[in-house]
């Protein structure tokens, strides 16, 4: 059972109609209890990280995400939804989840236009599973001012390049998260989910 969370901050349609174009099996929700007896978890968000994490508190969605971490239970982070799952962000100064240590840096004013929005390339770790069937020089699509800085550099599976280089997705137990959107990424992005939904 696939479980998409709600929280007033996913650009649900958008990872709706790249479900049902994989063919999956799923269901939005924004109860927690719906989250606690999920398979596997996909976490989108968009928009501004400390009123994701708001939301998240007033529907006890928070601890549900971290239960399903620590029972091992695969879950995908998407934009905002790889974000919140750090310690914090700088976004508002916002404490997060804290299921990956770290936190969540802004662009510095002088790396370019802000938000970081379009096609950039993502170089990703030789032989990941997430990104089995992707090249490594694959371009996926951004939209975002802020970036994901974890303690442990190992946590890190990809990287990009905006005014110096970035990481550009994580993974962190039974956690994968990208900065990127997948969802909205063509190809490539429709592989990584199949990754995503395949994987035992």
């Amino acid at each position: 059972k696939i479980t998409v969370v709600d929280y007033e901050a996913g650009n649900l349609r958008s990872v709706q109609t790249a479900l049902d174009h994989l063919g999956a099996h799923y269901e939005v929700t924004s109860e927690p209890d719906a989250v606690r007896s999920a398979e596997k978890v996909v976490f989108p968000g968009v928009g501004d990280g400390a009123h994701a994490m708001k939301v998240l508190r007033e529907r006890a969605l928070d601890s549900a995400i971290r239960e399903v971490v620590a029972d091992g239970r695969p879950v995908l982070g998407i934009c905002v939804g790889c974000q919140v799952a750090f310690d914090s962000t700088e976004e508002w100064n916002a404490t997060c989840l804290g299921i990956v240590p770290g936190t969540v840096r802004r662009f510095a004013s002088d790396v370019g236009k802000i938000p970081h929005m379009g096609w950039n390339g993502v170089t990703h770790r030789e032989n990941h599973w997430l990104f089995a069937g992707i090249p490594r020089d694959a371009s996926f699509y951004f939209v975002h001012s802020f970036y994901p800085s974890p303690s442990d550099e190992t946590d890190a599976i990809a990287w990009s390049d905006y005014g110096g280089s970035f990481v550009a997705a994580i993974e962190h137990g039974s956690l994968v998260a990208t900065q990127f959107h997948p969802e909205k990424s063509g190809e490539h992005g429709l592989q990584l989910l199949r990754n995503f939904l395949e994987a035992s």
